[in-house]
């Protein structure tokens, strides 16, 4: 099975890098006098990393205003967002399949915890019931 998901995973990363080179994959212009060479690709992934790092200082915050190990719905929509945006970046920008493989699961994951939060506490939930 794992190996039958790297094949398809390795296919997908192939047919996206033998496709042409978009604006996507130019570096920005505007940043060249920085010394930096990014595209927006890069930018997606970068930000898309922060986010999915990010949410353990929610998780934190969360936790010490509680008292107690507490995870808001907050964590899990930062997780979904940071890794659908990392994940984007390892299809389409740097062709990777470890990458794909590395962040296909957290959005996964993820998003059925989200679910099993919304429909265990609703959408609107209490804050006292964590």
């Amino acid at each position: 099975m794992s190996m039958l998901l790297l094949q398809a995973t390795q296919a997908i990363a192939d047919a996206v890098q033998s496709a042409p080179k978009g604006a996507m994959d130019t570096p920005i212009k505007w940043l060249e006098w920085t010394g930096i060479h990014m595209s927006p690709w890069k930018i997606i992934g970068i930000v898309g990393t922060l986010m999915f790092g990010g949410r353990w200082l929610v998780q934190f915050i969360a936790s010490k205003r509680h008292g107690k190990p507490v995870i808001p719905r907050l964590f899990w929509y930062m997780s979904i967002i940071g890794s659908l945006m990392t994940l984007s970046y390892f299809v389409f920008g740097k062709n990777d399949a470890v990458g794909i493989l590395g962040n296909l699961f957290p959005a996964f994951t993820a998003s059925y915890s989200l679910y099993l939060d919304i429909r265990h506490r609703g959408w609107k939930r209490d804050r006292a019931s964590h």
